[in-house]
């Protein structure tokens, strides 16, 4: 397939973080799917895309470096969900975007302690070690928790582990430091990337017009795109957030958050079957990056 034709994943997630496939594993499937060209945005941390880039050579698929970065929203704009900041193109070896993800490595293994100890709280037994144990060299956050209760038959499905235990204000839930979103965008400008505001959709901002003043608002710290294309945006969301970057002069992007077996019903590439980024959006972005070296 001529990779212009094709479709492209920019957002998805390696067992360098809490995807459950590897870098190799993950650049495998994206060819046999015949994609143009992926991004793996691993959660605070590059090793993903370093491993990935390692293994691209010749490969027909194009890849671009990448991260995805839990931030503070902007002060004045409480969000009810993720406030996530994706970077493109970003230089691996950059000193301070390295020390400041090692920061945030650390806080993330600081967490598990708390979230097992509650959970052993409501009698659930599980150790640290088990975990560990069973995600091998991945980085441990809660979907590798979730995925040892449902070995130790706790819970069924990840969504019931997150739903009881592990999700937003559930019993087990423990908070984690984030970095300040104006501070992750700068930092990934420094490393020559393009700062994107990650699936707007998700941050459960009901009014659009408040929406807009959020993206004005990240504009000005800095920001350069807007995830457009995601599996939960409809075809109305689509439309509304292209015509907002557009607006704002911001780049589009697009991607399906994949994870493999931890979202079993999102696909590399296809999201849940009819979803299509197209390579125009890569090829776009790529030359954004390029005039503005």
């Amino acid at each position: 397939m001529d990779c212009k034709q094709a479709g492209i994943d920019l957002h998805i997630h390696s067992t360098a973080s809490d995807g459950t496939l590897s870098p190799v594993e993950i650049l495998r499937l994206a060819e046999k799917l015949e994609l143009g060209a992926i991004s793996i945005t691993d959660h605070d941390t590059l090793k993903g895309s370093k491993d990935l880039l390692k293994a691209a050579g010749s490969s027909h698929v194009r890849v671009l470096t990448g991260i995805e970065i839990s931030t503070i929203p902007p002060a004045l704009y409480a969000v009810a969900g993720s406030f996530h900041i994706l970077g493109y193109g970003i230089r691996l070896n950059d000193p301070v975007l390295n020390q400041t993800l090692e920061t945030l490595q650390h806080a993330r293994e600081n967490r598990n302690p708390f979230i097992i100890s509650r959970l052993n709280a409501m009698g659930l037994d599980i150790t640290l070690e088990e975990v560990v144990q069973a995600s091998g060299e991945a980085q441990i956050g809660r979907p590798h928790i979730a995925q040892l209760m449902i070995k130790k038959g706790f819970v069924q499905s990840f969504d019931e582990a997150f739903d009881a235990y592990l999700g937003f204000n559930k019993p087990a839930y423990v908070d984690k430091y984030r970095l300040d979103c104006q501070k992750a965008i700068e930092m990934i400008i420094e490393a020559g990337g393009t700062p994107v505001l990650a699936h707007p959709f998700l941050l459960r901002i009901p009014d659009n017009s408040r929406l807009e003043s959020l993206v004005a608002t990240l504009k000005e710290m800095g920001l350069q795109g807007i995830e457009v294309y995601y599996p939960e945006h409809s075809l109305e969301d689509v439309d509304f957030y292209s015509r907002l970057a557009l607006s704002h002069d911001l780049a589009i992007t697009g991607g399906t958050d994949f994870h493999g077996a931890i979202k079993p019903d999102i696909q590399l590439g296809y999201g849940k079957g009819d979803f299509f980024v197209p390579y125009s959006v890569y090829d776009l972005l790529l030359k954004r990056q390029q005039a503005m070296v």
